[in-house]
């Protein structure tokens, strides 16, 4: 399970397999366009590429101004893997895999023969790239020991979950990690949100001779390309967008409809269970999903520690239960979760908890959770939107009265006491979303997905310009690339061919 860890929220979940060589002719260099005087040194850099990880991969670093309203100033780099297309290729085709905080870098690095069909593989130059703050490029930095990380996403409190006393000592330790990231990141936490990366993402694509950007985002990263159409409208080419997150939603109500879609997620895993020999519940579906809460609202009782010492509560369990709900094929995993826990056994949640988390055996893999939560609060509403913590923890239990409460306590909780101390001020950002001038824009929804509800690909579709929507029904969240042929051909076509359907095929 740790090896399939892409969950961050929102992110899409894909195996990691090492990518197959390209070895395509070298591209021309950056497109020499006319940009401002302040801007020439980033549009007409020249990339120096050097082989890396063996794998068929080759991989640079672009320079970017850290702060986009001030170029001349401090620079930042930006890191990016690139398998070469075999031979003349259409252009390159930007991947981002969510988040905020996945690595597109590594997406491609390491997993290239699964992110994008054989057939776009062979016509693309294809780039994954870390947004500003993410891991391989210039990072955000907060805590730097595992056992403060530990402490920070796992740690139990005094006082109990939902109280006044747990929301003092939150506030405390919220307080402590935002002076942490100020400490160590310096002046680029401020300067995270979708609008610095996307035109981060312009100079990406001049610099490597397109003239146009043709981008591939998922969860998360299609707000980035919802973004980079909004601002570059006339250089948009042709971009897929698949597992939408709606633009127009504040934070709030985007957790309580992310909640809702994992509570849909979780029913339906029930239904599947229900019909198997092998299933730890009995009965209806009905009262399965009430023994799993009942189960929530006890286990803080329960003294569970895990193997290692770390103290299981049901915020934990929430989280851990969330990471396999990401795709069906993990449901007989959630089984093994459930059955292992009613034995006592906290070990196998953490290794769920801990795929979700970024974490293994030898520390933290990546920055992810720490970008998550900064990005969230330097360009989100919830230090702004006016709701107190605990009528937003009754919101979200409204909507998902199953997993609802108990994962917003390490998610919703978390972030809106955070942002509402944060040290750096909330980005100004575009307020609408039609990227007039745009060429045709693929949003791709899936009718059960719980992380990105298939509404949000519904919306977004509606809002661009030129967005045109393509329907899978099925669960999961994301479904290019994943073998279902319908899906796989509608998209093939658009990005080899341009080809826009009639209508919604309803894949």
């Amino acid at each position: 399970m740790l090896t399939a860890a892409l969950a961050l929220s929102g992110c899409g979940i894909l195996p990691f397999f090492p990518g197959g060589g390209g070895g395509g002719a070298e591209r021309p260099g950056p497109t020499g366009e006319d940009v401002a005087a302040e801007l020439e040194q980033y549009y007409t850099q020249e990339l120096d590429w050097s082989g890396c990880g063996g794998s068929g991969i080759d991989c640079t670093e672009v320079t970017v101004p850290l702060d986009w309203s001030d170029p001349t100033g401090d620079t930042i780099e930006i890191a990016i893997a690139r398998h070469k297309a075999k031979g003349t290729p259409l252009g390159s085709l930007l991947i981002n895999p969510g988040g905020p905080g996945g690595s597109g870098y590594d997406f491609v690095h390491d997993s290239v023969n699964y992110v994008v069909s054989s057939d776009v593989l062979a016509k693309y130059d294809v780039i994954g790239f870390d947004p500003r703050g993410v891991n391989h490029s210039s990072p955000v930095e907060c805590y730097t020991d595992t056992d403060d990380q530990d402490d920070y996403l796992y740690g139990t409190y005094s006082a109990a979950y939902g109280t006044q006393g747990w929301l003092d000592e939150l506030t405390q330790r919220e307080k402590r990690w935002a002076a942490a990231c100020e400490q160590n990141t310096g002046a680029l936490l401020g300067h995270l949100d979708a609008a610095s990366v996307a035109r981060d993402m312009d100079v990406i694509r001049a610099v490597l001779g397109d003239t146009q950007l043709h981008y591939l985002g998922y969860s998360y990263g299609t707000y980035l390309g919802t973004m980079y159409a909004e601002l570059f409208p006339e250089k948009v080419g042709r971009m897929v967008l698949d597992g939408a997150v709606d633009p127009q939603v504040g934070d709030l109500d985007a957790l309580a409809v992310q909640m809702a879609g994992f509570d849909s997620a979780l029913r339906a895993y029930m239904e599947w269970c229900l019909q198997g020999s092998e299933c730890p519940f009995r009965g209806s579906t009905d009262a399965a999903l009430a023994s799993v809460r009942q189960m929530l609202d006890t286990v803080d009782t329960r003294g569970f520690v895990a193997s290692d010492g770390r103290e299981l509560d049901s915020a934990t369990v929430a989280t851990g239960i969330i990471f396999t709900l990401y795709s069906d094929r993990y449901w007989s995993e959630l089984s093994n979760l459930f059955t292992q826990l009613r034995k006592g056994d906290a070990d196998t949640v953490f290794v769920y908890a801990d795929a979700y988390n970024g974490r293994s055996p030898s520390g933290y893999e990546d920055n992810s959770m720490d970008i998550y939560t900064a990005v969230t609060c330097n360009e989100g509403t919830l230090a702004t939107d006016g709701v107190d913590v605990f009528d937003g923890l009754e919101k979200i239990d409204a909507a998902a009265p199953i997993l609802g409460r108990y994962a917003a306590y390490d998610d919703y909780a978390v972030l809106k006491v955070v942002c509402s101390n944060w040290p750096v001020p909330t980005a100004q950002l575009p307020e609408t979303f039609s990227a007039e001038g745009a060429a045709p824009i693929m949003v791709i929804g899936t009718t059960n997905d719980p992380a990105t509800p298939y509404a949000n690909a519904v919306s977004l579709a509606k809002q661009l310009s030129s967005g045109f929507l393509v329907s899978y029904e099925g669960e999961g969240h994301t479904i290019y690339a994943q073998g279902v042929t319908c899906i796989d051909d509608t998209v093939d076509a658009y990005l080899i061919s341009g080809t826009v359907p009639d209508a919604d095929p309803r894949c």
